[in-house]
């Protein structure tokens, strides 16, 4: 069975190393980033992000891009053990992950009621990142957080939204990637309301008196399994 490699391998990982094989396969693959970003689930901006941060930054999207590039994970880490200076190509017969498409019906099925993601915000040089307590509100997401605090999306703003989980022992797993924007909501009525919902509590805790709206315009998703 082909495995994913422990998270011990990722922290070791050195992040040139890891963008220089991915640049490297993409080209073999004569494929370009935006078409690579695409097949991960990903923006073009948060895959460049990605390869300047380094696997440790956020693994499953890492795997995702393995599986679009049919890499293994150890390949992509810590590049082929039997191949010669120079060469890159997958060693043959080596099971290769699948990376499959979700319906949105699937990708709503598999965010749930509620949970923990992470929301990407625009910004300089790159995008910003933050995980937060979400929950589903008809095909919205709602969190809150503190007014001026770093995961405080401006009203109006476009932004992004990511649930994903890997199983590494099994090298499966699937990720969900929303693309919208951001709007507050400040009605406390309707602030009451959310309240109630399920995983409407930040484990962060403290007072969070702000409540964010995501609205997606479309929403992707890719399940990974072993090939």
């Amino acid at each position: 069975m082909n495995r994913a490699p422990d998270l011990e391998a990722v922290r070791r990982a050195d992040p040139t190393d890891v963008a220089r094989r991915i640049v490297e396969r993409r080209d073999e693959l004569c494929i370009d980033d935006l078409t690579l970003a695409h097949q991960a689930a990903m923006s073009p901006a948060y895959l460049r992000y990605l390869l300047a941060a380094g696997p440790a930054f956020d693994p499953a999207g890492f795997v995702r891009i393995a599986a679009a590039l049919r890499m293994t994970w150890a390949e992509l880490l810590e590049g082929r053990s039997d191949a010669p200076p120079g060469q890159s190509q997958p060693v043959p017969g080596t099971p290769r992950p699948l990376l499959l498409h979700l319906s949105e019906p699937e990708c709503w099925f598999l965010v749930g009621t509620h949970g923990v993601g992470r929301v990407g915000l625009p910004g300089s040089p790159a995008p910003t990142v933050y995980p937060v307590n979400y929950a589903v509100d008809g095909r919205t997401i709602v969190y809150h957080t503190t007014p001026h605090g770093s995961a405080a999306a401006e009203d109006g703003s476009p932004l992004s939204f990511q649930v994903d989980h890997i199983d590494d022992r099994l090298s499966e797993g699937w990720s969900v990637l929303m693309l919208g924007s951001a709007h507050h909501v400040d009605d406390p009525e309707e602030e009451q309301r959310l309240s109630r919902l399920p995983g409407a509590t930040p484990w962060a805790g403290g007072d969070r008196p702000l409540w964010v709206r995501i609205t997606p315009d479309e929403v992707t998703g890719r399940r990974l399994g072993a090939g």
